[in-house]
């Protein structure tokens, strides 16, 4: 599985953004991607998001979404069966769909499950990190 270069913005920047309305300079900076990372980046930002606000108890500060499959991208949509996430210090497993607008900065569907924590001896195999 190959590891990507991406861009890494605020995070307290990220996790205030909304699938309606990007903040400027977020934007300024996701505009910057090849449309493959933006996509994926704009997914990772909103699902980092959307498990922070919607009650789950967990506090995302990253989301990962090619650590245990690739992601599969087409068009306007992402599906990361075998995305991650990290809240805590512990890491999640995380499959979410995605869709974005044509210019792939705002989000307009992303549905998600959390699956079990990453055990701390996994962590060194698939590059997950404190």
């Amino acid at each position: 599985m190959s590891k990507r270069l991406v861009l890494f913005v605020s995070l307290a920047g990220l996790a205030a953004s909304s699938a309606l309305a990007v903040d400027p300079a977020i934007k300024k900076q996701l505009e910057k991607l090849d449309p493959a990372t933006r996509l994926e980046q704009s997914c990772d930002t909103e699902a980092m998001s959307r498990i922070n606000k919607d009650g789950t108890g967990f506090r995302p500060d990253k989301v990962i979404a090619y650590t245990f499959k690739d992601p599969i991208p087409s068009d306007d949509r992402l599906e990361a069966p075998g995305a991650v996430f990290r809240s805590k210090g512990d890491w999640y497993h995380l499959s979410y769909t995605c869709i974005t607008g044509p210019q792939h900065i705002n989000v307009r569907d992303l549905q998600y499950k959390i699956g079990d924590k990453v055990p701390k001896d996994k962590w060194t195999k698939y590059y997950l990190y404190d």
